[in-house]
């Protein structure tokens, strides 16, 4: 039996971040992703447990809960998201309804899947949203809409479930990552999109997975209920 922190969305930029993160500091973490070749690879690199699932799929929670069922859980990262960009005349509910499924349905799931396991162990959850749910950006209804759900969840929670789990919620900008990959192909869009931040820079995985290593651990034990920005300074100062 060991300490492990759950990790969704492990393959992505932040999540891949973080479990690196987890590594150095010898902390232990289960993996979680669908994409089965890139988990395996990050797997055998950090030496870390994995479950290959998709979180879109109903009863995705069950192989995890078995994977882990002699582990102790520690903390829960939500690392999972999208960029749905549309304008407003465009959406659609099934647009709607699959953003809202990844981002907030399945981050409920996968809480209560753990809710038990993270009581007994005094836990800590980190959500993630995005600097569009509280400042306003164009064809961002899609995304924007379930990232702010997201954030009504995470203080939601924090009340609920203290004093025995901790919940709070990262907001970061723009990220350089495999699904931002699209917008920032272009150097010029690039360059645009960095200096559109006071900071003069995209958001790199390890801004968040910083930040969500501190909140994971015993030394945020203080901190609940939070939406912080990892933002590069656009959603206060610009």
């Amino acid at each position: 039996m060991s300490d492990k922190y759950l990790i969704f969305g492990a393959t992505g930029s932040i999540g891949s971040s973080l479990a690196q993160q987890l590594k150095d500091s010898n902390q232990e973490a289960h993996l979680i992703s669908r994409n089965e070749d890139e988990l395996k690879a990050l797997s055998e690199k950090l030496g870390f447990s994995f479950t290959i699932a998709d979180v879109l799929e109903d009863g995705f929670i069950d192989q995890i809960k078995s994977d882990v069922s002699d582990d102790i859980i520690k903390g829960l990262a939500y690392c999972i998201g999208s960029i749905d960009l549309k304008p407003i005349k465009r959406v659609t509910e099934s647009d709607m309804n699959q953003c809202m499924k990844l981002n907030l349905y399945s981050a409920i799931a996968a809480i209560q899947g753990f809710q038990d396991e993270l009581k007994k162990s005094n836990g800590s959850i980190v959500l993630f949203s995005s600097v569009a749910a509280q400042k306003g950006f164009t064809n961002h209804t899609i995304i924007a809409s379930a990232k702010a759900a997201i954030e009504g969840l995470t203080v939601t929670l924090a009340a609920e479930l203290s004093p025995s789990i901790r919940v709070n919620c990262i907001a970061p900008s723009l990220t350089d990552s495999k699904i931002s990959h699209s917008m920032l192909k272009s150097e010029v869009v690039a360059e645009a999109l960095a200096k559109a931040h006071p900071l003069k820079r995209l958001g790199e995985g390890n801004d968040s997975a910083s930040l969500a290593m501190f909140l994971l651990s015993d030394e945020s034990s203080w901190i609940t209920g939070q939406i912080i920005g990892v933002d590069g300074g656009r959603s206060s100062l610009s």
